[in-house]
């Protein structure tokens, strides 16, 4: 069983994310080993200077970088990153199931990700040019992760 690991900044607060979240992380056992890692977003002011948020991102991208393992595929989420279909993410699933690899998504906090992080990562994804919040940018995540496994399987999930 391939195992997918999502590391996300900070937490979701709302119950209706949370519930979302949880049936998410339930269909998926049945396709992968999937693992939610929560990071503790970096403190900063209400109006913080560039300085401020660049050393919030290298503290947030210490903490992402070594919960990481040497052999792992790692998606990062960016807005620069390249939009996937469905049928893409199926496809990068079932590569790294065949090779072994564990896969890890990686979603940054409001300000984003590290370079540090971005350079790690073998593919940069984007879920859209639009703009949406984390919590939701979650949810939406492991629904094309469950889509993408389903799309391998073979199931009417994905019309």
């Amino acid at each position: 069983m391939l195992p997918v690991t999502l590391i996300t900044i900070g937490r979701l607060k709302d119950r209706f994310f949370e519930d979302a979240s949880s049936e998410y992380l339930k269909y998926l056992k049945q396709y992968a080993k999937t693992e939610m890692v929560e990071i503790a977003a970096a403190s900063l002011p209400d109006e913080p200077a560039a300085s401020q948020i660049e050393a919030a991102l290298e503290k947030e991208a210490d903490a992402i970088l070594k919960r990481i393992p040497d052999n792992a595929f790692v998606a990062a989420l960016c807005i620069e990153g390249k939009q996937f279909s469905s049928e893409d993410m199926a496809n990068l699933l079932k590569t790294n199931q065949q090779t072994g690899k564990p896969v890890f998504f990686i979603i940054g906090g409001s300000y984003g990700l590290s370079e540090r992080v971005k350079k790690r990562a073998d593919v940069r994804l984007s879920m859209s040019r639009m703009t949406f919040p984390h919590r939701l940018a979650r949810i939406m995540l492991l629904e094309q992760i469950y889509r993408g496994f389903t799309i391998n399987a073979g199931k009417t999930y994905h019309k």
